[in-house]
């Protein structure tokens, strides 16, 4: 008899499932709990999780997926070949290694003390500015400078046009300098390199220069194609020529975009501020946007009620790499979400619908790897369940992003809460219940909520460094992984006489044939390829001496404990070893 074909869509809830098989859904949470999975009839599965479900039932029932109905791109075509396409700004992102100046170069362009609000002087989120140079226009990006700020680092080198690779005169190409030119190769981005602390006593450019020689960025004087501009932020040396050289990259690129018709623009930050709700930092890529438009990010939307630039001076509107500050959004969208204007509150309500419909169908409640994680008793891996809060959504999506690298076989940090906004007694009740650690990155833990956390035995770890916490997380998932078992092999010995055998002890001699024999370590006897006995060393003598060692070449005698009796011969070989614990570390 013929099979009978069901067609389910990728995600389906439990209780959809039972009735398309016919079947009551007590039935199917049954075999789900048999499984060890808690289901309830509401609880998303995917297709592969549904077929498995089935084959455990022994239902005679094939199923297929339904045909993926088309969802329409959410970012437009390429509006910078449109007919209303005009020249732009170029946008520039600063890159490099931590403490290389990167923060300081920007300082000295805008003529401002950014670095003095970051913490330790490296920057914790990306940032937006724009200035003037030669009567013309430039924005600039700021990214974080340490390589946990991969996942920000990438969103800002694809935004822009023209990449300053920041590299210290005294110190040289780094790895975090060699990640900034790996983005801005994969972004396709131009590259300039700004050396810089010339002035600093220990500079040796022509040294420098070589690193980034061997990191394939030949400088030009070199017989190269890289522009290497030396400057130094400190006393604002090589700033006009380093712009200049910028200009001119961008007047090569011939960069446009459309400035008519409806904004699109990209996410650069978002947090929550007091008084204001939502407050959204966004690049315009295309379009004009203007104060009272309907826009959609992601899976929510809102009417702008204020509009800014990147100074929080109001504005009417905005072109094109214009950085621009906005409120009005319902809530907070995510870094990278791609915004775009909407005709009326309606439609962009329905495309956030569409959009978090679409987003759920792609995070299921429940996938097939977690359920054959499920079945499979014998799994090893080890979870730690946090919750994570921070200040602003990149500073969220970075360190999320950042704590899955250190995932592996045997660890894993679960995130089972993250927002943006200070730690609430929710967070708290959410952690003491699934013995969870709290990080706070940025944020405040009032006094009340520190309160219930101390007597709930909660863990809340507050950091303002993002590499820190993660530093912190890598501590936690190391001293959960099971040491790692050494074996040193130490030497070899020949019996050339057996004097006593009792039911736990051998005492024989022989003559050391490899390396050294040590008293207090294991020992396998071995006759022809076969083992016989494993046995310890209880001590070793020299000519009726006790030794601490006996080298090759030389004779000496053997107690060996054993677990039970061995009759060992002449002839019969012994290998020493050690076996110790070792630490392993992510």
């Amino acid at each position: 008899m013929e099979k009978k074909t069901i067609e389910i869509e990728q995600a389906i809830t439990v209780g959809d499932l039972a009735g398309k098989l016919d079947i009551p859904v007590t039935n199917l949470i049954g075999e789900l709990f048999k499984n060890g999975i808690m289901a309830t009839v509401n609880q998303r599965i995917d297709f592969d999780t549904a077929e498995i479900i089935v084959g455990e039932l022994g239902l005679d029932v094939e199923l297929k997926q339904e045909a993926e109905v088309e969802v329409i791109e959410e970012k437009g075509e390429d509006r910078s070949a449109a007919k209303t396409a005009d020249t732009r700004p170029p946008v520039i992102a600063v890159m490099g290694h931590v403490d290389h100046g990167k923060t300081s170069l920007l300082d000295a362009i805008l003529g401002l003390e950014v670095a003095d609000d970051e913490a330790g002087g490296i920057t914790q989120h990306i940032s937006a500015y724009q200035t003037k140079h030669a009567d013309r226009i430039l924005t600039l990006l700021d990214t974080p400078g340490h390589e946990a700020f991969s996942a920000l680092r990438q969103h800002g080198a694809r935004l822009t046009d023209v990449v300053i690779i920041v590299v210290a005169a005294d110190d040289g190409v780094k790895p975090q300098t060699l990640e900034a030119i790996k983005f801005a190769k994969d972004a396709k981005a131009k590259m300039i390199v700004a050396l810089n602390k010339i002035d600093k006593p220990g500079a040796d450019v022509n040294r420098a220069k070589q690193s980034l020689a061997e990191a394939e960025l030949m400088p030009e004087e070199w017989g190269g194609d890289t522009v290497v501009a030396e400057v130094s932020a400190k006393q604002g040396t090589g700033i006009s020529e380093l712009l200049d050289m910028v200009l001119l990259m961008a007047d090569i690129e011939e960069l446009k975009a459309d400035t008519a018709g409806n904004a699109e623009c990209i996410i650069i930050e978002a947090h929550m501020a007091q008084g204001q709700g939502a407050h959204i930092s966004a690049l315009i890529e295309h379009g004009k946007l203007g104060k009272s438009e309907y826009v959609v990010a992601g899976q929510t939307y809102g009417k702008i009620r204020t509009l800014s630039d990147w100074q929080g001076k109001p504005i009417d509107s905005a072109g094109p790499s214009t950085p621009v500050q906005i409120t009005g959004f319902k809530e907070l969208p995510q870094f990278g979400d791609h915004l775009s204007v909407a005709k009326s509150e309606k439609e962009a309500r329905e495309r956030a619908r569409k959009a978090q419909d679409k987003k759920v169908s792609g995070k299921l409640n429940m996938t097939s790897s977690d359920l054959i994680g499920l079945i499979n008793k014998n799994a090893q891996l080890q979870e730690v369940p946090i919750i994570i809060k921070a200040d602003v959504q990149g500073s969220l999506t970075s360190i999320t992003d950042s704590i899955r690298l250190l995932e592996n076989d045997e660890l894993k940090m679960q995130v089972i809460g993250s927002g943006v906004g200070s730690v609430t007694e929710n967070d708290v009740q959410m952690a003491s219940t699934s013995k969870a650690l709290i990080y706070a990155f940025n944020v405040a833990t009032p006094p009340n909520v520190k309160k219930l956390a101390d007597r709930d035995k909660v863990s809340v770890r507050s950091f303002n460094v993002i590499y820190e916490l993660l530093d912190d997380a890598k501590e936690v998932l190391t001293a959960l992984l099971a040491p790692e078992i050494v074996t040193t092999e130490l030497g070899k010995l020949v019996i050339r006489g057996v004097f006593r055998t009792t039911k736990d002890e051998i005492i024989c001699g022989g003559e050391v044939t490899k390396g050294k024999v040590v008293p207090a370590v294991r020992a396998r006897i071995l006759r022809d390829k076969e083992e016989i006995a494993d046995v310890e060393v209880k001590s070793v003598q020299r000519q009726q001496q006790e030794a601490k060692e006996v080298f090759e070449g030389e004779m000496c005698g053997l107690q060996l404990k054993t677990d039970k009796k061995v009759l060992v011969e002449e002839g019969d070989r012994i290998e020493f070893y050690k076996r110790e614990e070792v630490r392993r570390s992510l």
